[in-house]
């Protein structure tokens, strides 16, 4: 009996692999660096957008630009002591596992490492990417935040003293709230409008919180959009992509759905700066 040749077993090997389901725990992934909880993103730092050469500088001291980041610095941070302040310091929220919970309203499931452990780990990983992305342009300009610039308080004092030494412009949290919609869009089309709602809402909670200009966030969103254009050469996150359809569809039939109280107060809150720039 002839013996298998080498390359049927390797198709075999590679066709095992593709077929694979993408990994959906911290310690299958890894984390980005000991002890800090943050999985590695799906791509290598090669790979990341450069931010230096798709943003523009920021606005200069004195430009009509500026005063317009003045303006929405102003705005914004008026709203901090209402019910869109407390959003905006839940949205400051990265870590996990609390950080899907501010897309459970706009997607109409709850997100969390049990049910929903392909969702989650979406998120997860494209954290990293959309956030890694920023700092090219980040350690470039060195902007300085408009608290420090104004000498005013933020809605996470915790982070203050950490937030100052890091540059504003472009916003991470900007990015990655952008990324985190565009991504859930692939995975529910037909709640596009309500997540990119959120991811605008989520980004703009940045500047209500007083800890970026107007234009970090808008230009946070540029790089969170040209991250999420990097990740569709990915095949792992495809696969994840594929997997969380069938996941979303599978937590919809249990019932996994947020309380529609919760949603409805959300929902308000989200009205009062739905107009406002950012």
């Amino acid at each position: 009996m002839r013996s298998t040749r080498p390359w049927i077993v390797s198709l075999a090997v590679a066709l095992t692999g593709a077929c694979a389901a993408p990994p959906t725990t911290l310690t299958e992934v890894g984390e980005f660096r000991p002890g800090s909880g943050l999985a590695n993103g799906y791509l290598a730092r090669a790979e990341l957008p450069d931010s230096l050469a798709l943003v523009p500088p920021p606005p200069a001291p004195g430009s009509a630009a500026q005063a317009a980041d003045d303006e929405a610095w102003r705005t914004l941070t008026a709203l901090r002591e209402g019910p869109r302040g407390k959003l905006a310091h839940d949205d400051a929220e990265l870590k996990f596992p609390p950080a899907p919970k501010a897309f459970a309203c706009a997607l109409g499931v709850n997100l969390n490492e049990r049910d929903t452990p392909h969702l989650t780990m979406l998120l997860r990983r494209t954290l990293l990417d959309a956030g890694l992305a920023t700092y090219k342009a980040k350690d470039h300009y060195q902007r300085q935040r408009p608290f420090v610039v104004h000498k005013a308080a933020t809605c996470t004092p915790d982070e203050e003293a950490k937030l100052s030494k890091d540059g504003s412009y472009p916003s991470g949290h900007s990015s990655i709230g952008w990324a985190w919609a565009l991504v859930l869009t692939q995975v529910a089309p037909e709640r596009a409008d309500a997540l990119l709602q959120r991811g605008r809402a989520f980004a703009q909670s940045r500047g209500v919180c007083g800890v970026h200009w107007k234009s970090d966030i808008e230009n946070g969103r540029l790089i969170g959009s040209a991250t999420v254009a990097r990740l569709q050469g990915n095949a792992v996150f495809n696969a994840q992509v594929a997997a969380a359809r069938r996941e979303l569809a599978s937590a919809r039939a249990d019932g996994k759905v947020p309380s529609q109280a919760d949603c409805a107060a959300e929902a308000a809150t989200l009205a009062t700066t739905a107009r406002m720039a950012p």
